[in-house]
C-alpha cells in the first residue's frame, strides 16, 4: 500500500519528509487516513516553527536537516471505513490502538479529559512552563469537517506569547494529512 503525505490544500509532500513515509509504511494494516501536523522539535520536544520552516521550504531531505516528527492528533479513515462521522474520542481510541507502538518519527498525540483536567490547570502545567504558544483544543463528541473550524475547536494563547505573525509563512506546509 503507498504512504503519502499531503498538505492542508492538497499538495503532495511525500518527498519533502522521507522518514516520516517510511515510518508510516511499516504500520499494518490499512487502509488509513490520519490528521496531524509535521513538527521539527527542539531539544524540549517543543515545535520548533522556523525549523521546520527551513525543511519544508526546500521541500526534499539534504544533508543537515532538522529532523521531523509527525504528531497525529485524528483518524479519518481506519481500515478503509470512513469514520470522520464518530465522536473525537473514539476516533482518538482507534488511533490509539492503531499507534499502541508508534513507529520511529511518529508521536501519538494523546488528549486530557476534560473532566479531569480544567483548561486553566492544563495551560498553567503543560503551557507555560515550557513557554508554548498556547493549545488548541477540540470537544470529545465533535465529528470532523474538513477545513471547518467550528465551535468545536477552542483555541487558548499563552498571555504574553510570541504573537504568531511574528514569524514570516512559506508554503502551507505546517499542517499535514497522512493517507496510508
Amino acid at each position: 500500500m503507498k504512504t503519502e503525505l499531503r498538505t492542508r490544500h492538497g499538495a503532495d509532500a511525500t518527498k519533502w519528509f522521507p522518514e516520516v513515509v517510511k515510518s508510516l509504511s511499516s504500520i499494518k494494516g490499512g487502509p488509513f487516513v490520519t490528521d496531524g501536523e509535521v513538527c521539527a522539535l527542539d531539544h524540549l520536544g517543543r515545535s520548533d516553527f522556523e525549523r521546520l520552516q527551513d525543511r519544508a521550504s526546500r521541500r526534499r531531505w539534504f544533508p543537515g536537516a532538522a529532523p521531523v516528527t509527525y504528531a497525529v492528533f485524528d483518524l479519518l479513515v481506519d481500515q478503509g471505513v470512513d469514520v470522520t462521522q464518530l465522536p473525537l474520542i473514539e476516533r482518538k481510541a482507534r488511533l490509539a490502538q492503531l499507534l499502541k507502538v508508534p513507529p520511529l518519527s511518529v508521536l501519538f498525540v494523546n488528549h486530557f479529559d476534560n473532566e479531569a483536567h480544567d483548561i486553566n490547570s492544563i495551560v498553567r502545567d503543560a503551557v507555560v512552563p515550557f513557554e508554548l504558544e498556547g493549545l488548541v483544543a477540540k470537544r470529545k463528541d465533535s465529528v470532523y469537517r474538513p477545513g471547518a473550524r467550528t465551535a468545536d475547536w477552542v483555541n487558548v494563547k499563552r498571555k504574553n506569547a510570541i504573537p504568531a505573525q511574528r514569524f514570516k509563512r512559506g508554503p502551507k506546509s505546517k499542517d499535514i494529512s497522512i493517507g496510508l
